[in-house]
């Protein structure tokens, strides 16, 4: 269905989210990461270079797992029964998740590391 207005396109964004986080238990735990990191970026006040690299970090994890989840609803649609093309795609498309989510943990290593060691040093004295 075409929406017919950025207001409708929205509304059509915002439910394939909700339908998302509804029906993807990986999605749910990616989020619930997100939002841990945001929390913890607020508490460290951590510069806006270095809460944007763990915003777009985060948010390319969640696209991928969006975008793997689409492919693999496209993948059972046109094809009901197992064929190891299909089976190809979805691990490849899985793989992006990975991929993704292992970049983001080393941003978050690399932004999140050094504030918190220093407040595990200061705290120890």
């Amino acid at each position: 269905m075409k929406a017919r207005n950025l207001a409708e396109s929205f509304s059509y964004a915002c439910t394939g989210v909700a339908q998302a986080l509804a029906s993807e238990r990986n999605l749910r735990i990616h989020a619930g990461i997100a939002v841990a990191v945001g929390v913890l970026a607020v508490a460290l006040r951590l510069e806006a270079v270095e809460a944007a690299a763990l915003v777009l970090a985060a948010a390319g994890v969640i696209a991928a797992e969006m975008i793997n989840t689409a492919i693999e609803h496209c993948v059972d649609l046109f094809t009901p029964g197992y064929h190891p093309l299909a089976a190809r795609v979805k691990n490849i498309a899985a793989a992006a998740v990975l991929v993704a989510s292992i970049g983001a943990a080393i941003v978050g290593i690399v932004v999140l590391g050094p504030h918190l060691l220093r407040l595990i040093g200061n705290g120890s004295r």
